[in-house]
């Protein structure tokens, strides 16, 4: 399924967020938001997930989702909005129950995703037992379990150590290579953005308009740390975005 933005616009009061922002997405791809703080990224991806509408503009969904898809668009939080009385297989199995789904159907899905995820022997943890990346990964686990047609992921490893965020990002690349999904992935982070992303999409400070798309053209398999490739795109999106992040960066300071 793609997701297509025509002329997405949005205020709140006399605050203008977003101004005119088109947009494809295609199925099978993970598109990147980059931007300075304020720009409107993750407001955007409320509009993508249905959260909230826009003021004007329309958010359109092209295509079927796949095959045994639950929740079309599914969200993934930095802050993994787990349940700390449920397990790692109790955390995964509530987004199948609310659909009617138990029994051994509910454990081949959740047995699948937790293999999938790396998480098969601690299905039984609680998660003040995980550590901050063994969270994340039950959040994604979570959503895979619903077959979403798109991911939204709204800076899902902001909260980890630097590490822990290499890891996770092996760990989505490794899952996608496997299973291609389609993912809108909001973040603040360059190095993330060029790492996982087919499509970077660079806003510009609030209101936020779309200043430039950098398709990266390098197989996620073959994109490795330090990779030299990926340090030149990364040059030329922060090129775009050193000045509107300074300016940004005063705007918030004047509030």
């Amino acid at each position: 399924m793609d997701i297509r933005l025509e002329g997405v616009s949005h205020s709140y009061g006399d605050n203008r967020v977003l101004d005119g922002i088109d947009l494809d997405i295609p199925s099978g791809r993970i598109v990147c938001l980059v931007g300075p703080s304020g720009c409107g990224k993750s407001t955007l991806l409320r509009f993508i997930g249905g959260l909230e509408r826009p003021e004007a503009g329309r958010v359109l969904q092209m295509g079927q989702p796949p095959q045994g898809c639950l929740n079309p668009l599914t969200f993934i939080f930095q802050d993994f909005a787990l349940l700390p009385w449920r397990t790692v297989r109790g955390n995964i199995s509530l987004v199948l129950e609310d659909h009617g789904i138990r029994g051994e159907n509910a454990r081949q899905i959740i047995d699948d995703v937790l293999a999938r995820t790396k998480l098969s022997d601690f299905s039984h943890a609680l998660p003040k037992q995980l550590s901050g990346g063994m969270k994340q990964r039950v959040a994604i686990a979570r959503a895979l379990a619903v077959k979403p047609a798109v991911m939204l992921m709204d800076e899902p490893l902001s909260a980890l150590d630097s590490q822990t965020r290499e890891l996770l990002m092996d760990d989505l690349i490794a899952l996608w290579t496997r299973q291609p999904f389609t993912a809108v992935y909001v973040t603040h982070n360059l190095a993330e953005a060029v790492r996982l992303g087919h499509r970077i999409v660079v806003l510009s400070r609030r209101p936020g308009r779309i200043c430039e798309i950098v398709d990266v053209d390098k197989p996620l398999a073959d994109r490795g740390y330090a990779d030299p490739d990926l340090d030149v795109i990364q040059r030329h999106l922060w090129a775009l975005m050193r000045e509107e992040a300074r300016a940004a960066d005063e705007e918030l300071l004047d509030v």
